[in-house]
């Protein structure tokens, strides 16, 4: 009679980065729950301080304002890909987080150097403490939160293809419109001090443009597996 014994598979950290309608969170959440990893959105923790200073009165066009009260709200997110959770104080900011006027004002937030490192202090220690393995979405992760990640990856698309995802998302809503603030808010962070949108000198780049969600999964997925076979 003879037993098998299963070998566990090396945790691996992946970084995906990117600008926002290139499938980010789709393909991460996908990629981690078949490949049994914990999941980080990052750009909620963002959006979920941005919201935070909104509802309590911070001005949030003033950077000293923000400064000062970004380590006073306590954030907290779920890593379960299959239902991923982020809470303010306690309260679940799943729902407010998506609203336009979080995504008008999170970019200016997110700019504020005091803001970026209490983020990325805590993005760290969320990484550090997934055992089995994390991949964590955003857009500094590879160049700034985990430059010693095991895999970085990342996706583009064109412009036209990121604002037909976005406003396929949101019924009713103007595909120029959306393909303009797409562009100003890729300008806004690619063009911040602290930490800007960029790609890092070791990532794989993955145009999405012409791919199916599906095509782009298995595209990654084959990319961790390689990773791990050579760990």
């Amino acid at each position: 009679m003879s037993t098998t014994v299963e070998t566990a598979r090396p945790s691996v950290i992946v970084a995906i980065d990117g600008p926002s309608g290139t499938g980010k969170s789709s393909t991460s959440k996908a990629v981690a729950a078949e490949l049994g990893l914990s999941y980080l959105d990052t750009g909620a923790q963002y959006r979920a301080i941005t919201w935070w200073m909104l509802a309590n009165g911070v001005d949030v066009s003033d950077p000293e304002a923000i400064a000062t009260a970004a380590a006073k709200p306590v954030i907290v997110s779920g890593t379960d890909p299959s239902a991923p959770t982020i809470t303010v104080d306690g309260q679940d900011a799943s729902g407010p987080i998506r609203t336009q006027e979080v995504t008008s004002r999170v970019s200016a937030v997110s700019a504020v150097p005091e803001v970026r490192t209490l983020i990325t202090a805590l993005q760290r220690s969320i990484a550090a403490a997934a055992t089995g393995g994390i991949v964590v979405e955003g857009r500094d992760i590879g160049t700034t939160v985990l430059p010693g990640a095991d895999l970085k990856i990342f996706l583009t698309a064109s412009p036209e293809a990121r604002a037909a995802r976005r406003s396929g998302e949101v019924k009713g809503s103007d595909l120029t419109a959306t393909r303009e603030a797409l562009i100003l808010r890729d300008a806004a962070d690619s063009g911040r001090k602290t930490s800007p949108l960029a790609k890092a000198e070791d990532a794989v780049e993955v145009d999405t443009t012409e791919l199916t969600l599906q095509q782009v999964i298995e595209c990654v997925v084959t990319l961790v597996e390689g990773k791990r076979v050579a760990a």
